[in-house]
């Protein structure tokens, strides 16, 4: 009996979601095809099915809410609407926050895998950056200003998140790690014009209208 039409693409994304997860927690070089598939609940023999090499694999890792659909925020109690005008400060505020924190199995992996992808390949770096601009595209679309200042703006909060983020973990001292990550939040709401107290009476006054 043929499988249905939508099992390949249910069994990749298991696989991606697995690799995924494993390779947040403990780095591209210390996991196995073999650990992956176990995690998907695949025995190895299927991988080359879907996927060329485990570097094959990594390159659509790479991918995040910004640019999968099918990436689930699983970050309690952390809300991004990419649609909304109020995309900007939720990114900065979800990216920042103490789910995504400490939520290391679901982290975008532009904060748990920036040291493995400069020791990668071309294809790996192509994908980070694409990941990256996506997320600066929709930064940019909320920031205040005009013209190439608004994407200087948007590029500068970008990095300040990703980078804020992977120093914040890099901490021995939680209460060290949340004052950092809590500068960083403030730091990139205030450069994007969404500052609490500004942004909560200019988003008041549009619902007003």
């Amino acid at each position: 009996m043929p499988y249905p039409r939508e099992h390949r693409p249910q069994i990749r994304t298991k696989i991606v979601a697995s690799a995924r997860r494993l390779f947040n927690r403990h780095g591209f070089d210390n996991v196995s095809i073999d650990q992956i598939m176990c995690g998907a609940g695949l025995t190895r023999g299927g991988f080359y099915s879907y996927f060329r090499s485990k570097s094959d694999l990594y390159t659509e890792v790479l991918g995040c809410f910004f640019t999968d659909p099918e990436w689930k925020n699983c970050w309690e109690g952390v809300k991004v609407d990419l649609a909304s005008q109020q995309a900007g400060p939720q990114v900065v505020r979800a990216y920042l926050s103490q789910q995504h924190f400490e939520d290391v199995e679901n982290s975008c992996p532009m904060v748990a895998l920036p040291g493995d992808v400069t020791r990668s390949s071309e294809q790996a770096k192509k994908a980070f950056e694409t990941v990256f601009l996506a997320m600066v595209n929709v930064l940019t679309s909320s920031v205040e200003g005009r013209g190439r200042s608004r994407r200087n703006k948007a590029e500068a909060i970008a990095a300040l998140c990703v980078g804020g983020m992977v120093v914040a973990r890099a901490l021995a001292h939680r209460e060290v790690a949340d004052q950092l990550r809590n500068g960083c939040m403030a730091v990139a709401l205030e450069l994007g014009g969404w500052s609490t107290k500004k942004f909560t009476r200019r988003h008041s006054a549009a619902t007003q209208k």
